[in-house]
């Protein structure tokens, strides 16, 4: 059995469209590099904004 993290010791990134800070995910251990947003609310709320939004 693999031995357990403290939820502490994830690695943390911040998310693009509202600035706050995310912990690493299971769901996102394959691709984890090319996440930017915290939730799909913050996804599509991005996408909306339009490209002059995009920094």
């Amino acid at each position: 059995m693999p031995k357990m993290r403290r939820k502490a010791d994830l690695p943390i990134k911040i998310c693009k469209a509202c600035g706050r800070p995310f912990a690493w995910r299971r769901k996102w251990a394959r691709d984890w590099d090319g996440v930017k947003f915290c939730s799909d609310r913050c996804r599509f709320e991005r996408q909306r904004k339009g490209p002059a939004a995009q920094s």
